[in-house]
């Protein structure tokens, strides 16, 4: 399963939307529930980032991710 996470980068300052960053993180779970969760843990264990969201990619949803050429996995 491939998750999209939506970041800030410090958890010291309060979020602000324009300063909003995302990855994709690909999790091998069972379910999107178990999913959400070792993909949350996996980033807080790894960096300090800020997590807002965690959205599940969709096949439909990950085909326009990779073309619009944003879309890399990241390995943490």
């Amino acid at each position: 399963m491939i998750y999209k996470i939506f970041y800030q980068e410090t958890k010291e300052r309060s979020p602000k939307r324009e300063q909003t960053k995302a990855f994709y993180l690909e999790v091998d779970a069972k379910d999107e529930l178990e999913g959400r969760i070792q993909a949350r843990q996996l980033v807080e264990s790894k960096t300090d980032y800020n997590i807002e969201f965690i959205e599940l990619l969709t096949d439909k949803h990950l085909e326009y991710e990779k073309e619009t050429g944003v879309f890399q996995l990241t390995e943490l």
